[in-house]
């Protein structure tokens, strides 16, 4: 069934930390936004699926095994399931719009 998810990719504040909503999911894969505020620490460690991050808005540092890049809007990064990986460096308020396949199950 197809869906509509309003707001998905816009950046929203946590309480001190990034900040992460599930906008929806299906057997195969879940869709949701990652947000992390300017100078807030990026504190995720490994997923257990294969992730995709599209850059909404905002600018930082990604890195991960063999990529330390600055990224911005459009820029889209493909993440292993397993593999170490973090933002810094936010030097304005970041959002990602974040595909996990298979849907994600938590840290």
């Amino acid at each position: 069934m197809a869906q509509i998810y309003p707001g998905a990719g816009r950046f929203e504040r946590g309480a001190g930390e990034p900040h992460w909503v599930e906008h929806g999911r299906s057997a195969h894969l879940s869709v949701g936004t990652y947000s992390v505020a300017v100078g807030q620490p990026d504190s995720q460690g490994p997923h257990r699926e294969d992730e995709v991050y599209v850059v909404m808005a905002g600018r930082a540092r990604f890195s991960a095994p063999g990529i330390d890049a600055e990224v911005g809007p459009g820029t889209t990064i493909f993440v292993g399931a397993g593999e170490e990986h973090r933002f810094s460096d936010v030097v304005s308020d970041l959002s990602c719009l974040v595909i996990f396949a298979p849907p994600e199950t938590g840290p």
